[in-house]
């Protein structure tokens, strides 16, 4: 029996993850039905699970496949920048950005809902809120950032922004000039 390469188990487990992201955006974690799973995924029950251990795993690795990518991000350019891209991207019809942003509401759903959920998706929060403030110490040190409000409350702010965008794309109202807001946002918390 043909052996399967590293490569292609990781490939095909980035199928999985990205088919899957759409399926919980259009039906919620509720909605998406192993059948539906299959249905987005091509692929059968079997080899979905032999992947992810079940459906709840499969949602929090899509999740957590979401929040590794921020937190580089993040690490890299700042949270104003994952808001930027996140515009830039709304405004094509890449699937996998609505994708991404009911995949957002629906962790943010599960969290007011499911205590467990809550208590294993608090590390990956922990990590993006980690990265926004290790990057914004940096950016303070270097004189970049505004030294009157403490790291911690620019923080708040920035995740708030970030979370309004969110909403606000993932409800389907149109980008308009929020380009405009990404640029106030930043001058909030610039050094002048």
């Amino acid at each position: 029996m043909p052996r399967v390469s590293q490569d292609q188990l990781d490939a095909r487990r980035h199928e999985i993850l990205t088919a899957a992201r759409g399926c919980f955006a259009r039906f919620g974690y509720e909605g998406a039905t192993v059948r539906l799973l299959e249905e987005a995924t091509g692929m059968s029950r079997g080899a979905i699970f032999h992947h992810f251990r079940d459906k709840e795993s499969l949602f929090l690795a899509v999740a957590e496949d979401d929040a590794v990518t921020m937190a580089e991000t993040v690490a890299r350019n700042g949270l104003v920048q994952v808001m930027r891209d996140l515009l830039d991207r709304a405004g094509t019809s890449d699937g996998d950005t609505a994708g991404w942003l009911g995949t957002q509401l629906e962790v943010s759903h599960r969290l007011r809902t499911d205590p467990a959920f809550a208590k294993r998706w608090a590390q990956r929060s922990a990590a993006i809120a980690d990265a926004t403030r290790e990057r914004l110490q940096r950016q303070r040190e270097a004189g970049v950032l505004r030294q009157d409000v403490p790291v911690d409350v620019l923080t708040q702010f920035l995740e708030l922004a970030y979370d309004g965008l969110v909403l606000h794309l993932a409800t389907g109202r149109p980008p308009g000039d929020l380009a405009r807001v990404l640029d106030l946002v930043e001058d909030a918390v610039r050094h002048h």
